[in-house]
């Protein structure tokens, strides 16, 4: 039996009930997570053509959260889980660098709402969907970001396969086929890191589609590739040159430890790495450090970092536009120490072009440590005009649900209140089937754009 085999037999024989409740609390606070990036996105100019797209290509069967109107499911899952990533608000696998939520979030939304999944189904799912991305994920750690590829749309296609498989009750030999063929769909360049491209934001929703569509192929009898993942020429041996990688932790105490649970949601709107130096920033700004104190201020980081977060340094300390503001560590932290927060306002044109924190982003030095890596963790050290050294170990931490609701309520400001509330009370205390739970959060989040 192949481990994409292995992994398909699990799923198929998946019930909600041998899911641990704690595990099902993840997928209600995830998916108001969720809900909330997608409303956070709603007034940016790449909502403005995902909408246009969605109207240019209607169907039925599921329906488009930014405008209410129908479409066919994988068309859904692609507006949504791009827009889920515009904001780089997504949460993250700290081993491998991949964003779960969006695209597992929009295959699962979509599919759930095609079948009008009770929610139960829905979490299941999205356990699964989350559980395949963490494994595959954990086997390539940081090689496919190594390599030049968007870690999230290498494994994306196959989780979001895995999640929409199961919605669609597909038995365990179409589960191997839908995630074999969802392999040929992974992709994704790190070419937006030359000049903001909005690839990025594509890469998850091309993944929800692409996952969504394999699911559906497979259940009409087309075949995959059951050896997507271990042959030569799989997922490994194509993306990483490493054909005999240790596929171990695709299934070990599969079912018994759940990986998935590891995914961690943000705080700030830009890339994960990042997170810890704005909490180390924000920290050393409440003990009353004023940044005409700061002579220099140095970010350590592990090596396979700097070229995400602190190159080229041109571009990290005068960003161009949102896209190169969100991945990166000058601009970012000295926002965070200039105006005490780092927020959706912090990617607004006006705060990205303020000299102020181009001035002191061209005082932020980002430097490697190869003893660096294990997770997001670095060091800030801050020296003073008068030869003080102010030094930080920096670690990123899991955010409580109050935070993840917080975080919410400011994503769906501009809703009105009895909508929001009525999707949070849902969310948080009942258990709506698929089609009245789109209903709520479409509520939330038209009013949003």
């Amino acid at each position: 039996m192949t481990p994409l085999e292995r992994l398909a037999e699990w799923i198929a024989a998946l019930t909600p009930e041998r899911i641990p409740s704690d595990q099902h609390r993840l997928t209600r606070l995830r998916l108001i997570d969720n809900f909330g990036l997608i409303a956070a996105a709603c007034d940016h100019d790449a909502a403005k053509a995902l909408r246009a797209f969605a109207d240019a290509n209607s169907g039925a069967g599921a329906s488009v959260l930014v405008t209410g109107r129908p479409a066919v499911p994988a068309v859904a899952a692609l507006v949504h889980g791009s827009l889920a990533h515009v904001r780089d608000f997504d949460d993250t696998f700290i081993d491998s660098v991949v964003h779960p939520g969006s695209t597992v979030s929009a295959a699962a939304l979509a599919a759930a709402e095609a079948a009008d999944a009770p929610f139960e189904a829905l979490s299941t799912a999205m356990t699964i969907g989350y559980e395949v991305a963490a494994r595959l994920g954990a086997v390539a750690s940081r090689g496919f970001h190594a390599r030049g590829f968007h870690a999230t749309s290498v494994v994306g296609p196959i989780a979001a396969a895995a999640a929409a498989g199961y919605l669609m009750r597909l038995g365990a030999s179409q589960l191997a086929d839908a995630m074999g063929l969802s392999t040929s769909m992974s992709g994704g360049l790190l070419a937006f890191l030359g000049d903001g491209g909005w690839s990025k934001w594509l890469h998850t929703g091309w993944s929800a589609h692409g996952g969504l569509i394999a699911a559906q192929l497979a259940g009409t009898g087309f075949h995959g590739p059951h050896h997507g993942l271990d042959h030569r020429y799989g997922l490994y041996g194509a993306f990483l040159g490493a054909p005999d990688a240790d596929l171990s932790a695709l299934t070990v105490d599969l079912g018994e430890n759940w990986l998935g649970a590891a995914a961690r949601t943000k705080l700030y709107p830009c890339a994960h790495v990042i997170q810890p130096y704005i909490d180390a920033a924000l920290a050393l700004r409440a003990e009353k450090l004023a940044t005409e104190s700061i002579a220099s201020i140095r970010c350590v980081m592990a090596p396979w970092a700097m070229p995400i977060v602190g190159e080229p340094r041109a571009v990290k300390i005068a960003p161009g536009n949102d896209l190169e503001a969100i991945a990166s560590l000058p601009f970012m932290v000295a926002a965070a120490l200039i105006d005490g927060r780092v927020d959706l306002a912090t990617l607004t044109v006006e705060t990205i072009k303020r000299g102020d924190i181009r001035a002191l982003a061209a005082r932020i030095q980002c430097e490697t440590d190869v003893t660096l890596g294990a997770g997001f963790d670095g060091r800030a050290d801050i020296i003073c005009t008068d030869g003080r050294l102010l030094s930080r170990v920096v670690r990123n931490a899991p955010l409580s649900e109050t935070h993840i609701i917080s975080k919410f309520t400011a994503n769906t400001a501009r809703c009105p209140r009895p909508a929001r509330e009525a999707l949070l009370g849902a969310l948080l205390e009942e258990a709506p089937r698929s089609r009245e739970l789109i209903c709520l959060a479409t509520k939330v989040i038209v009013s949003s754009a």
